[in-house]
């Protein structure tokens, strides 16, 4: 990465990207220098517009996280189920006292 991020910082700042540049590059941020790896880039490099690839460049889309079911959660859930069962049964409990003394 660190290779790439060389030819990248040359661009930004105008620079032509040779392998000379390059490994000015690394050799100023403390990296080892892999000679290989400077020709095969810059020779990866010839003829690429940076820019459209920058701007072409596949950015990864977050899915929004599902929403998460906590316990509580479901404890509320549970317990606002017993309160309207409570109120179903009172209010039976209450039209049948009603029939009685109706």
């Amino acid at each position: 990465m660190e290779y790439i991020y060389a030819a990248l910082l040359l661009h930004s700042a105008g620079k032509e990207i040779t392998e000379d540049a390059i490994k000015a590059v690394l050799t100023a941020a403390g990296v080892e220098v892999d000679e290989a790896r400077v020709k095969a880039l810059v020779a990866g490099l010839e003829g690429v517009d940076i820019e459209e690839a920058i701007a072409n460049a596949a950015m990864p889309v977050a899915a929004a996280p599902a929403p998460a079911t906590t316990a509580a959660a479901e404890e509320k859930k549970e317990e606002e189920k017993k309160e309207e069962k409570k109120e179903e049964d009172t209010g039976a409990a209450v039209a049948g006292l009603a029939a009685l003394f109706g």
